[in-house]
């Protein structure tokens, strides 16, 4: 298939690409950066250089291209969100930037989209000892006005994807991201600087993702999915935020988190949601359906490839 990549040079964006080239697939990368075109030149069959927000210019950019399917996977995080504001461009690239994709889709002809979700749509908050399928509830209404602003903008994305008459949609409902690239690296910068707490109670327990296996996932998504359903893609054991945390600091040498009172981090809204609710996913769909498995089953063997990678990446960089 010819696939347009909106978010191709994102964090999953970069193995995604090479997950698809080696299914055989071409990737038509959307940037907003010329440059980055010409960049990815050697890996991109084609690029639309556009602003998704922007629906005149993406038209106009996409006008010479046919495609068999789009996949979103724009967001506008640089770091890790600390307040609802910092979302505030992702939650507008969930709304118009999706409903953009979607018209893309139809000029480009496109049949087949893929849109990226996350597991805090499921509702921030403690939702105890329950492995969470998606035939929960998702998107319910958030507990403060900031968290509503974040569930309406994930209700939409999917929504407007899953419901759509003009293409066959699947959503990907991602645990947290870890591994080589740019959520590891954000990470361990915060970690060095002792600017990663967590809470001495090491918060509520997570499901995590690495990023390959996030990459197979959305290929796999992409070739068998369901039309009109919604998918976890998780490895199979959740964990305590503050654990993780921890374990990443130890495996990468880095100084220890610092350990503070919960309401020391009230100072952080939304990263104060976010750490101390427990979500727990079950990926058995994504399994059965789409044959996907994760090559790290847990955080354990993620961390350890995700050491391999960086320490393959600077003997490659010294060489």
């Amino acid at each position: 298939m010819r696939v347009v990549v909106a978010g191709a040079t994102g964090a999953i964006g970069v193995p995604l690409v090479l997950a698809l080239i080696d299914h055989g697939h071409e990737v038509i990368g959307l940037t907003r950066s010329a440059r980055s075109a010409a960049e990815n030149s050697d890996l991109w069959s084609g690029a639309i250089v556009a602003d998704a927000l922007d629906a005149e210019s993406l038209r106009s950019a996409a006008r010479p291209i046919k495609a068999d399917a789009v996949i979103h996977q724009m967001t506008a995080l640089t770091r890790p969100p600390i307040r609802y504001r910092d979302l505030n461009q992702t939650n507008d690239l969930r709304i118009r930037g999706t409903r953009h994709l979607l018209e893309l889709a139809t000029a480009v002809g496109a049949t087949r989209f893929v849109t990226q979700s996350f597991l805090g749509g499921y509702g921030y908050g403690d939702h105890g000892e329950a492995v969470l399928t998606e035939d929960n509830q998702f998107a319910p209404p958030g507990r403060s006005a900031g968290l509503e602003r974040v569930m309406a903008a994930m209700r939409s994305g999917e929504q407007q994807v899953l419901t759509s008459a003009d293409v066959q949609g699947v959503a990907l409902r991602y645990g947290l991201f870890y591994g080589p690239g740019r959520p590891l690296d954000a990470m361990l910068k915060l970690l060095r600087r002792r600017q990663l707490p967590i809470p001495r109670d090491r918060g509520g327990s997570l499901s995590y993702v690495y990023v390959p296996d996030a990459a197979r996932a959305t290929v796999a998504a992409l070739e068998r999915g369901r039309w009109g359903q919604a998918y976890n893609v998780c490895d199979d054991e959740p964990v305590r935020w503050g654990t993780f945390i921890s374990a990443v600091a130890e495996t990468f040498g880095k100084p220890p988190p610092l350990r503070v009172p919960a309401w020391m981090l009230r100072a952080a809204p939304y990263a104060y949601a976010f750490m101390t609710s427990t979500i727990r996913l079950s990926n058995q769909r994504a399994k059965n359906e789409l044959g996907w498995w994760p090559w790290a089953p847990t955080y354990h063997e993620g961390l350890r490839m995700a050491r391999e990678e960086v320490v393959a990446r600077s003997r490659n960089v010294g060489a």
